[in-house]
């Protein structure tokens, strides 16, 4: 009788202790942000998980590749099949331990990285680390892109419990914390952020006088990091820099990324520099002004890049293979839905 009375007690000890987990564990998950109507960008990096990893190009970087190209016009001009792995203001460390981390499920045959990042030498702000944090999935890739980011004020255990940061959300929660608990809805395309609306650049301000051009140490270390790790991977690494005309792209900025590029024999596109080629026009191919391009500018600089990825860098056109062309043929569909959906919300008409 003693020994079942203990058997109780630890049972009933054992269940009380689960439904506290549980009940901890869903009013995390209730109070985490879900990134579905604003601020849409921190969801791009969880997406990545639910894919079937089998890119042969794989783009990282901040809103300079998740608004600047466009996967589903690779694949349906070129066959190429690519993904973006991109979130806001990402930066050069977080792309590094992103490389790692999908290096885990697939090596890709070409690395695209956008070399804006290259400006930071620190994190600017806990808000940017969590869009890029949190949405990946625990390694040791995670741990050291966390500890590689974190400001002064913040803590690690923060980003292991997040709940401890997000505990007092609950006067900004909205249906869509209850709505996608379990299940969040796609926001992206295979990484892209489309927007088809239109607003075309007027006059963009020049670069403010800075005390020292020159990128920094931590930047640096992290693309020879990049480097290293694509070229023992048999990786293709190609740099880009995105045609946006804000923030303020410096000459002597350009001339390190080009010294850079040859010294190390790297592809490195500038896009700024290849307007005519492309085809952008700042009056058509930007919906804020310069700073990012829409659907349009996207468009026009995917199938240039594919090009190149194609021709020069031999990037195979898989069109052919059943499986993959079915999973696409959905893709398609649903670009092509948020494609006629956004242009009847802003009352336009597909060029």
């Amino acid at each position: 009788m003693e020994r079942k009375e203990k058997m109780r007690k630890i049972i009933k000890i054992a269940g009380s202790a689960l439904v506290v987990l549980v009940t901890l564990w869903l009013l995390q998950r209730l109070l985490i942000p879900k990134y579905v109507d604003d601020v849409v960008e921190g969801a791009f990096i969880a997406e990545y998980y639910g894919e079937e990893k089998d890119f042969d190009v794989i783009f990282i970087g901040d809103c300079e590749v998740y608004e600047n190209f466009s996967p589903a016009v690779l694949w349906q001009e070129y066959g190429i099949n690519s993904y973006i792995r991109g979130s806001a203001q990402q930066y050069i460390w977080q792309s590094y331990y992103l490389l790692e981390d999908t290096l885990r499920y697939e090596v890709p045959e070409v690395l695209v990285f956008n070399v804006l990042s290259l400006q930071y030498n620190e994190s600017q702000r806990e808000a940017y680390n969590r869009m890029t944090l949190e949405g990946m999935e625990w390694s040791l890739p995670k741990v050291k892109a966390i500890l590689a980011s974190m400001k002064p004020e913040e803590e690690f255990l923060d980003y292991v419990f997040p709940i401890l940061r997000y505990h007092s959300r609950w006067s900004e929660l909205t249906g869509a914390d209850v709505q996608y608990l379990f299940d969040k809805k796609q926001v992206s395309h295979n990484g892209y952020y489309m927007r088809v609306d239109v607003k075309a650049a007027g006059d963009v301000p020049g670069g403010r006088v800075l005390g020292d051009y020159n990128f920094g140490e931590k930047a640096w270390e992290y693309l020879d990091k990049m480097r290293k790790l694509c070229d023992e991977k048999g990786i293709q690494l190609v740099l880009v820099k995105a045609p946006s005309i804000y923030p303020y792209w410096y000459p002597e900025w350009e001339d390190q990324v080009e010294e850079y590029a040859a010294e190390h024999g790297l592809r490195y596109l500038n896009f700024l520099e290849l307007r005519e080629e492309t085809g952008i026009d700042y009056d058509t191919d930007t919906y804020d002004g310069g700073l990012h391009m829409n659907l349009s500018g996207a468009e026009k600089l995917s199938r240039y890049l594919g090009r190149m990825l194609s021709e020069e860098l031999g990037v195979p056109d898989r069109r052919g293979e059943e499986a993959l062309a079915g999973r696409w043929e959905a893709k398609l569909a649903a670009y092509e839905a948020e494609k006629q959906a956004q242009y009847a919300y802003y009352d336009m008409e597909e060029p």
